[in-house]
């Protein structure tokens, strides 16, 4: 692969790394980042390699990089991708064609960190002061476990902004699952709760209240880590 992304990851990895990260991903034989593969780069690296080249890639780019078996190539592609999406400014032919190729690529979204890295620089951006009916669908219970994670994790930029109706709304479809929620949504949907709880404490404990007899253990626990430790005991009693 001709490309200044690639290349310039390849350049600075290290195999010493590559067992733990496999092992912190889990890429085993049944877990979700099974068969993944490392080159042995840390996100700082990851960072300075996308500060430096960035601006001299295309989409085109982008795509070839989307589609390597290398964890850390496709982090990297999604950390450009943000790039050009922010800078795009008030360009909204480029800001869209950002967001399609995101939506294009998702197979290649596919653990946490990538997801959690991109989502909500992106969609989060995009749909602040649009229709979010985008993000109800990707949550939805038939669709992937990295494609929920975007679901709720896209809405981080909301509640930075202080509008937290789609994290609550997005969480109770959640609950409503009819198989148990997988780990990694429950820990994606309380660490949004928590977010949310930071801007209106008060509607946190409201959501709470007829709720957390029944909420996931993991999602409760995360959700409820920047209250009081009175609520918090409360809550966990319940």
């Amino acid at each position: 692969m001709d490309n200044i992304l690639y290349d310039s990851l390849l350049s600075v990895r290290d195999e010493t790394q590559v067992p733990g990260m496999a092992r912190f991903f889990k890429t085993g034989p049944g877990e979700y980042g099974e068969g993944d593969k490392f080159l042995g780069i840390k996100v700082p690296a990851v960072r300075k390699v996308v500060s430096s080249c960035w601006r001299r890639l295309s989409l085109q780019d982008l795509d070839a990089c989307m589609a390597s078996e290398y964890h850390e190539v496709r982090l990297g592609a999604l950390l450009c991708l943000v790039q050009m999406f922010s800078h795009a400014g008030k360009e909204p032919q480029k800001r869209q064609e950002c967001v399609d190729f995101y939506l294009g690529h998702l197979d290649g979204v596919n653990n946490w960190d990538l997801v959690d890295q991109s989502c909500p620089g992106l969609l989060g951006v995009y749909l602040k002061d649009r229709d979010r009916s985008l993000l109800y669908r990707l949550a939805a219970p038939e669709r992937s476990l990295w494609e929920r994670r975007i679901g709720i994790v896209s809405t981080l930029e909301f509640i930075r902004g202080g509008d937290l109706d789609d994290t609550y709304s997005i969480s109770d479809l959640f609950l409503s699952d009819p198989q148990p929620l997988h780990d990694l949504l429950q820990k994606a949907s309380g660490w949004m709760l928590r977010e949310a709880g930071k801007r209106d404490e008060a509607r946190l404990k409201r959501y709470l209240e007829p709720r957390c007899g029944t909420m996931p253990r993991t999602m409760l626990r995360y959700s409820i880590e920047r209250l009081g430790a009175d609520d918090r005991r409360r809550f966990m009693q319940k």
